[in-house]
């Protein structure tokens, strides 16, 4: 039986993805998008992961579409149907989503950390796309990268295909946090605290109503800021987030209502 490749796990509250391709720094195959995509359902669904983290095995995040099954022409419709599928899964869900950076980041690699909700990256780490050296658009970033570093070195990085070091990427804001490779699972541990000292409720509401600001004029979203808002009012988050305050104690969200006696 082939190995996957793409695990997926959930442990302590938080779901990881992890590219499982190694021996060709995950490089994006049709088998790997259609498990991504699989995985990223998976996790969205998964009660028991309240935070998402995406990585990859190996020396790389990943180095983007598998070229060699590009050039002999075994990268097709369905490929792409179940990469688009996998990013916008992630960018959807109601839940906070971590890109780990490491090694190379490079064209599909990047657009797949640019779905992501923010991006921890290794300070040895490259990032770039690529993707019109070799006759296509970036797709999965096309419609996303303006969004985080602004129009102008969304045009760069996907006109003139520089590769650039994670410090430089940090500076523009494609990337959120750089830290040395040994301190990655420290850094990360601490965006994890923080992340489950959020209510899931609002932090899902928070989320989609970001994204949707740069579709429509903000005044028009302002019923369904309130509708989200009446809903953070009445969840048992609030009630918590009360309490811890009388109490001089912080909220307690995870794992969930039962643990935080919701009902006292």
């Amino acid at each position: 039986m082939p190995e996957p490749t793409v695990l997926y796990e959930v442990k302590d509250g938080v779901g990881s993805i992890t590219l499982n391709r190694p021996r060709v720094l995950n490089a994006l195959s049709a088998a790997l998008v259609s498990e991504l995509a699989n995985a990223a359902e998976q996790v969205a669904a998964d009660p028991g992961a309240w935070v998402v983290v995406v990585r990859g095995a190996g020396r790389a995040f990943s180095s983007g579409i598998d070229r060699t099954a590009l050039a002999v022409g075994a990268v097709g419709e369905s490929f792409y149907r179940h990469w688009t599928r996998a990013l916008n899964c992630l960018e959807d869900m109601p839940k906070l989503v971590i890109a780990v950076c490491h090694g190379y980041c490079i064209g599909g690699g990047l657009q797949l950390a640019s779905a992501c909700d923010v991006r921890l990256c290794t300070d040895d780490a490259i990032l770039g796309l690529g993707a019109t050296e070799h006759g296509l658009i970036p797709d999965g970033s096309i419609l996303r990268l303006a969004r985080i570093v602004g129009l102008g070195r969304a045009k760069e990085l996907t006109l003139l295909n520089d590769h650039i070091g994670a410090e430089e990427a940090r500076q523009m804001g494609l990337v959120n946090w750089v830290v040395p490779a040994a301190d990655v699972e420290a850094k990360l541990k601490g965006v994890l605290d923080r992340a489950f000292q959020s209510s899931r409720t609002a932090t899902g509401h928070a989320k989609r109503l970001l994204q949707q600001s740069f579709h429509a004029e903000p005044r028009a979203l302002v019923d369904q800021v309130l509708a989200a808002q009446a809903e953070c009012m009445a969840s048992w988050e609030i009630a918590e987030a009360n309490r811890a305050w009388r109490e001089k104690r912080p909220a307690r969200y995870y794992p969930g209502p039962a643990s935080a006696d919701a009902s006292r």
